[in-house]
């Protein structure tokens, strides 16, 4: 089953729509939708390594875009948005802690969340709602955001076969590290 559906991926992913859906994809992930864009982007450039770097581009611009979505959301519409969103992935309590971080590191918490399985759209909503600086918000998001994706960009066009070839002999190990680090990062925020 995992094999048929890691195929109809790589599939999907040298579909011609592939690279709008990837920028919906980033751009939700960054404000309210759960799954990282790293799910779309790592098929996709492994399937066309040519457009790697194009694919990191709108990943990045997207997640950044997404990300001042979310910010919108910390700040303006918290009670009635955000607080319900934060409770849905169960971080409602997690405002305090990131407000305290914003105050005491600033925009190293941008920079290392945004690395980080942590989900992003934490990061954006908690900077809104902790009215960090709009302007320091959005330069980090665009170094963290732009680092994350044009490194597993490059690293897939250096090693793309040979990555592609590793990643389908150990399938179900991928699949299982994968979730663990998915999963890990929305429990390390219930313990953050």
């Amino acid at each position: 089953m995992l094999r048929a559906l890691y195929d109809w991926i790589i599939q999907l992913a040298a579909h011609r729509r592939a690279p709008a859906l990837l920028g919906v994809v980033s751009f939700a992930e960054s404000s309210f939708f759960p799954i990282p864009p790293d799910a779309m982007l790592i098929p996709m450039c492994l399937s066309r390594p040519d457009q790697a770097y194009r694919y990191a581009f709108i990943c990045t611009v997207t997640s950044v875009v997404g990300g001042l979505l979310g910010y919108a959301i910390g700040a303006f519409l918290f009670e009635a948005v955000a607080l319900p969103v934060l409770s849905a992935y169960g971080h409602a309590d997690a405002l305090a802690t990131f407000t305290a971080w914003f105050e005491r590191w600033g925009a190293a918490v941008i920079l290392i969340k945004g690395l980080t399985p942590i989900p992003y759209k934490v990061v954006t909503i908690a900077a809104g709602a902790a009215h960090f600086s709009l302007l320091v918000f959005f330069v980090c998001s665009v170094i963290t955001r732009g680092a994350r994706f044009f490194l597993l960009a490059f690293l897939i066009r250096r090693f793309g076969p040979p990555a592609r070839e590793f990643i389908e002999r150990r399938l179900n190990l991928i699949a299982g590290v994968t979730a663990v680090a998915i999963i890990g990062g929305f429990l390390a925020l219930r313990f953050i």
